[in-house]
Protein backbone atom coordinates (compact mmCIF):
# COMPACT_ATOMS: atom_id res chain seq x y z
CA UNK A 1 0.00 0.00 0.00
CA UNK A 2 1.31 3.38 -0.90
CA UNK A 3 2.62 5.33 1.88
CA UNK A 4 -0.35 8.37 1.50
CA UNK A 5 -3.22 6.10 0.83
CA UNK A 6 -2.21 4.72 4.39
CA UNK A 7 -1.93 8.27 5.74
CA UNK A 8 -5.12 9.17 4.57
CA UNK A 9 -6.76 5.90 5.78
CA UNK A 10 -5.50 6.85 9.44
CA UNK A 11 -6.53 10.12 9.36
CA UNK A 12 -10.01 9.11 8.69
CA UNK A 13 -10.21 7.08 11.59
CA UNK A 14 -11.76 8.77 14.71
CA UNK A 15 -8.36 9.24 17.24
CA UNK A 16 -8.80 8.13 20.83
CA UNK A 17 -5.56 9.36 21.70
CA UNK A 18 -5.09 12.52 23.39
CA UNK A 19 -1.48 14.68 22.96
CA UNK A 20 0.56 16.68 25.01
CA UNK A 21 1.00 19.91 23.71
CA UNK A 22 2.80 23.35 25.93
CA UNK A 23 1.57 26.54 25.76
CA UNK A 24 4.00 29.59 26.88
CA UNK A 25 2.85 32.83 25.48
CA UNK A 26 -1.12 33.92 24.73
CA UNK A 27 -2.63 30.71 24.55
CA UNK A 28 -2.32 30.11 28.63
CA UNK A 29 -4.43 30.74 31.30
CA UNK A 30 -5.03 34.49 32.12
CA UNK A 31 -3.79 35.09 28.57
CA UNK A 32 -5.95 36.80 25.44
CA UNK A 33 -6.14 33.43 23.42
CA UNK A 34 -6.78 31.13 26.08
CA UNK A 35 -10.46 31.30 24.87
CA UNK A 36 -9.81 29.04 22.27
CA UNK A 37 -7.98 26.43 24.44
CA UNK A 38 -11.69 26.12 26.37
CA UNK A 39 -13.93 26.38 23.18
CA UNK A 40 -15.02 22.60 22.59
CA UNK A 41 -15.73 23.51 18.69
CA UNK A 42 -11.87 23.39 18.79
CA UNK A 43 -11.96 19.83 20.32
CA UNK A 44 -10.89 19.20 23.78
CA UNK A 45 -7.64 20.82 26.29
CA UNK A 46 -7.52 19.86 29.73
CA UNK A 47 -4.69 21.86 31.72
CA UNK A 48 -2.61 19.07 33.36
CA UNK A 49 0.32 21.02 35.06
CA UNK A 50 2.52 23.95 35.06
CA UNK A 51 5.93 23.35 33.75
CA UNK A 52 9.37 24.94 32.84
CA UNK A 53 11.62 24.02 29.38
CA UNK A 54 14.80 21.47 30.71
CA UNK A 55 16.67 23.73 28.02
CA UNK A 56 16.84 27.35 27.72
CA UNK A 57 15.11 28.83 24.41
CA UNK A 58 14.70 32.72 23.71
CA UNK A 59 11.66 33.40 24.09
CA UNK A 60 11.14 36.86 22.45
CA UNK A 61 7.79 39.26 22.07
CA UNK A 62 8.04 40.73 18.40
CA UNK A 63 6.57 42.17 15.59
CA UNK A 64 4.02 45.27 15.71
CA UNK A 65 1.38 43.30 16.95
CA UNK A 66 3.43 42.31 20.40
CA UNK A 67 3.36 38.30 19.46
CA UNK A 68 5.09 36.08 21.83
CA UNK A 69 7.61 33.80 19.68
CA UNK A 70 9.82 30.66 21.28
CA UNK A 71 12.81 30.65 18.58
CA UNK A 72 13.89 27.30 18.22
CA UNK A 73 17.42 27.98 19.67
CA UNK A 74 17.66 25.53 22.13
CA UNK A 75 20.89 26.87 24.65
CA UNK A 76 20.10 30.46 24.17
CA UNK A 77 17.66 32.67 26.33
CA UNK A 78 15.77 31.34 29.75
CA UNK A 79 14.14 28.07 30.57
CA UNK A 80 10.73 29.25 29.83
CA UNK A 81 7.46 29.04 31.85
CA UNK A 82 4.21 27.24 30.56
CA UNK A 83 1.30 25.19 30.85
CA UNK A 84 1.07 21.52 29.64
CA UNK A 85 -2.44 20.36 28.16
CA UNK A 86 -3.60 17.43 26.98
CA UNK A 87 -5.89 17.68 24.29
CA UNK A 88 -7.22 15.22 21.51
CA UNK A 89 -7.11 15.20 17.68
CA UNK A 90 -9.32 17.60 16.49
CA UNK A 91 -7.62 20.36 18.99
CA UNK A 92 -4.45 19.72 17.79
CA UNK A 93 -5.69 19.86 14.69
CA UNK A 94 -7.10 23.53 15.55
CA UNK A 95 -3.78 24.55 16.90
CA UNK A 96 -1.61 23.77 13.88
CA UNK A 97 -4.32 25.39 12.02
CA UNK A 98 -4.34 28.62 14.69
CA UNK A 99 -0.41 28.45 14.89
CA UNK A 100 0.13 28.63 11.13
CA UNK A 101 1.87 24.99 10.94
CA UNK A 102 4.34 25.28 9.04
CA UNK A 103 4.53 28.37 7.50
CA UNK A 104 4.79 30.60 10.78
CA UNK A 105 5.20 28.18 13.77
CA UNK A 106 6.33 24.63 13.78
CA UNK A 107 5.15 21.56 15.83
CA UNK A 108 8.12 19.84 17.78
CA UNK A 109 8.91 17.76 21.08
CA UNK A 110 10.56 19.72 24.02
CA UNK A 111 11.18 18.34 28.02
CA UNK A 112 9.75 19.74 30.18
CA UNK A 113 9.66 19.96 34.05
CA UNK A 114 6.81 19.80 35.65
CA UNK A 115 6.25 22.48 38.52
CA UNK A 116 2.67 22.24 39.93
CA UNK A 117 -0.04 19.98 39.15
CA UNK A 118 -3.40 20.38 38.35
CA UNK A 119 -4.69 17.05 39.98
CA UNK A 120 -2.86 13.90 40.99
CA UNK A 121 -1.33 12.16 38.22
CA UNK A 122 0.06 8.81 38.03
CA UNK A 123 2.19 9.93 35.27
CA UNK A 124 3.72 12.57 36.51
CA UNK A 125 4.63 14.61 39.83
CA UNK A 126 6.69 17.68 40.23
CA UNK A 127 10.42 17.74 39.35
CA UNK A 128 9.29 15.03 36.84
CA UNK A 129 10.80 15.44 33.35
CA UNK A 130 8.47 15.05 30.37
CA UNK A 131 7.87 15.72 26.77
CA UNK A 132 4.99 17.28 24.94
CA UNK A 133 4.85 19.46 21.74
CA UNK A 134 5.24 22.78 21.36
CA UNK A 135 5.11 25.36 18.86
CA UNK A 136 8.07 27.19 17.86
CA UNK A 137 9.04 29.72 15.03
CA UNK A 138 9.67 28.39 11.84
CA UNK A 139 11.43 31.57 10.50
CA UNK A 140 12.29 34.78 12.32
CA UNK A 141 13.74 38.17 11.70
CA UNK A 142 17.48 38.64 11.87
CA UNK A 143 17.49 41.07 14.91
CA UNK A 144 15.01 38.80 16.70
CA UNK A 145 17.74 36.46 18.50
CA UNK A 146 18.85 40.25 19.66
CA UNK A 147 15.63 41.07 21.51
CA UNK A 148 15.43 40.77 25.35
CA UNK A 149 14.23 37.10 26.06
CA UNK A 150 11.67 36.49 28.67
CA UNK A 151 11.17 33.29 30.74
CA UNK A 152 7.51 34.00 31.36
CA UNK A 153 5.36 35.48 29.27
CA UNK A 154 2.27 38.25 30.39
CA UNK A 155 0.34 39.73 27.66
CA UNK A 156 -0.27 42.81 30.25
CA UNK A 157 3.99 42.43 32.19
CA UNK A 158 5.84 45.23 32.62
CA UNK A 159 7.64 44.95 29.43
CA UNK A 160 4.92 47.17 28.59
CA UNK A 161 4.26 45.55 24.89
CA UNK A 162 0.54 45.40 24.84
CA UNK A 163 -0.59 42.10 22.90
CA UNK A 164 -2.69 42.63 19.59
CA UNK A 165 -5.69 40.57 19.03
CA UNK A 166 -6.29 39.08 15.37
CA UNK A 167 -9.23 40.65 15.08
CA UNK A 168 -7.62 44.43 15.85
CA UNK A 169 -4.46 43.23 13.70
CA UNK A 170 -5.18 45.47 10.28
Amino acid sequence: MEMKTLIQQVKKVPSVFMHRVFVYGSLKRGQPNYPYMTDSNNGKAEFLATAVTVQKYPLVIATKYNLPFLLNLPGQGNRVHGEIYEVDQKMLEYLDWFEKVPTIYQRTVVELEIKELAHKEEKLSPGSITEAFVYSTTTYQPEWPSLPTYENYDSNGDHGLKFVLREDRK
